[in-house]
């Protein structure tokens, strides 16, 4: 195990412009002890309401509590989820300043309904209209704004209407020209929106989707991800694979797996964004491709063992690494 110690001391004072949709994560948390007499469904006794970040405003939540400076951009309403959206992300210390507001549309609404520690349904309230032009045009000056200032770019694709081929094809063509990594998490089957980024992490689904092929395990995953990746070329393709850890292909070179350890998991919700935060951050902060993956396998380990959408500190994930060499290492919460 190498010491990363040098790598996460770099993580706070890294500024990483995150564009992507955002998503408002309610949580109502109760009991269920007996079935409904109107139908074969579990009645729940509500006895508490949370929310949290969600999608590309969880990725900016699990940057700062990484130490990072992050600089969301991302598509909201002017409803009531919008203010509650705003206070989550600043009570994770992210700046709302540069979220884009559109009159007409509803703030993406995740709701969960969580009994014993078990999801029993989720409500979801959205508009997944592309953006509108006028919006589009605010997105791009801020983006042009914060992208100066930026160590990297994270694209956080949830197929929400923010992310329209264009404003994509912004990114990546203003981000090369600063010289910025553009780092992406995909949604849907066009690959070729992302053409023109650094890097790109789909998990096994989305990469069977990208590519047509299946990838139900790591021998298709192998298959599948060398196909994305000639269909990508100058791009490294990172695929998430669950409990079988993740590989890295780039270029004609052979795959790099990291293996994962078995984990106790009470919840992937959000992982994923965890992952990505994880690794822009690593890599900015001079970290090698390996090193990165390793960190970001740790962070998700710690955000799965947590019910709800979840961030991950930088003590925690220092504490982490350290007790892989130091297996008496005390956890930190």
């Amino acid at each position: 195990m190498r010491n990363f110690s040098a790598v996460l001391r770099h993580f706070p004072g890294q500024r990483i412009l995150i564009i992507g949709d955002v998503i408002l994560d309610r949580y109502w948390w109760g009991e269920a002890s007996r079935l409904s007499p109107e139908a074969p469904v579990p009645v729940v006794r509500k006895q508490r309401s949370t929310v949290r970040p969600g999608g590309a405003a969880n990725t900016a939540a699990n940057l700062a509590a990484l130490g990072a400076t992050p600089l969301l951009i991302g598509l909201v309403g002017t409803d009531r989820e919008s203010l509650e959206l705003q206070g989550a992300l600043l009570e994770c210390g992210v700046a709302v300043d540069s979220l884009i507001s559109e009159t007409a549309r509803l703030t993406t609404t995740k709701t969960r309904v969580i009994a014993s520690h078990q999801q029993i349904v989720r409500v979801d309230e959205e508009d997944i209209a592309p953006i509108s032009r006028a919006a589009e045009e605010r997105a791009r000056t801020v983006i042009a704004e914060r992208l100066e200032s930026a160590s990297a770019v994270v694209v956080s694709d949830y197929a929400k209407g923010f992310l329209t081929p264009s404003l994509l094809h912004f990114v990546t063509g203003a981000a090369g020209r600063a010289g910025k990594r553009v780092f992406i998490d995909p949604k849907g089957a066009d690959y070729a929106r992302y053409q023109g980024c650094f890097l790109m992490k789909p998990n096994r689904l989305e990469l069977s989707v990208l590519t047509g092929l299946p990838a139900r395990n790591h021998e298709e995953t192998l298959m599948a991800g060398s196909r994305l990746s000639a269909l990508m070329p100058g791009a490294m393709i990172l695929v998430t694979e669950g409990a079988d850890g993740m590989t890295l292909f780039a270029g004609t070179g052979p795959a790099e797996h990291h293996a994962s350890a078995p984990r106790q998991v009470y919840d992937v919700t959000g992982a994923g964004d965890t992952v990505m935060a994880t690794l822009s951050l690593a890599i900015s902060a001079g970290a090698s491709y390996r090193d990165a993956m390793e960190l970001a396998t740790e962070a998700a380990a710690i955000a799965i063992g947590t019910m709800g959408t979840a961030t991950v500190k930088l003590l925690q994930l220092e504490t982490a690494m350290n007790a892989a060499v130091q297996p008496g290492a005390a956890a930190v919460s």
